[in-house]
């Protein structure tokens, strides 16, 4: 009795846990301090998605990337991204968690792949602007910056599953026959 494949009706559960990593990861991006942007030996300039801050020996000047276009742009592509998140995952936990409501589930994939192209704009145009901000060094694009990407991958993933789990609606609900890839003879 080898069963083998995917446990559907775990994904009830799974998915919304995703969503809310996902959603833990889009805030930790959007709230550093720090950890967008340092430079190779993170001792004289860093940067976060609000400020960048240049110094030595404890003596730091900040000033705000949000006298900049492109800033702005990016902090608002990454929170309207993170607000459609949240919608999706209150939607994924209405139709997964409380009830089975199949038809929900292409929706939440769509609010998911909106996410995703907004974010991926915002994590494209951050770096491509910030580099034509500065003209020294060497610099490393750090934790929070990953964060931002690993949501975004996320987002990827939970999509993608959200447009193929109406196909198995036997198998979320329970209905399905069990399925053995060897049977004794």
């Amino acid at each position: 009795m080898f069963r083998c494949g995917l446990a559907y009706p775990r994904c009830r559960w799974i998915v919304p846990l995703l969503l809310l990593f996902a959603i833990i990861f889009d805030i930790i991006a959007i709230a550093a301090t720090s950890g967008w942007v340092e430079d190779k030996d993170a001792m004289s300039h860093y940067a976060s998605m609000w400020s960048q801050c240049r110094g030595r020996n404890d003596i730091w000047e900040c000033k705000s990337l949000m006298e900049f276009s492109w800033a702005q742009a990016v902090a608002a592509l990454m929170i309207i991204g993170l607000i459609i998140l949240i919608i999706a995952f209150i939607i994924s936990c209405i139709a997964l968690c409380c009830t089975l409501n199949i038809s929900l589930l292409p929706v939440i994939g769509a609010l998911l792949f909106i996410t995703v192209v907004i974010q991926f704009i915002a994590l494209i145009i951050y770096p491509v602007k910030f580099n034509d901000l500065i003209f020294e060094g060497h610099y490393n694009y750090t934790w929070a910056y990953g964060f931002g990407w690993g949501a975004t991958i996320l987002c990827i993933g939970c999509g993608i599953l959200f447009c193929c789990l109406p196909r198995y609606e036997d198998e979320l609900t329970g209905l399905a026959k069990t399925k053995y890839i060897y049977t004794l003879a």
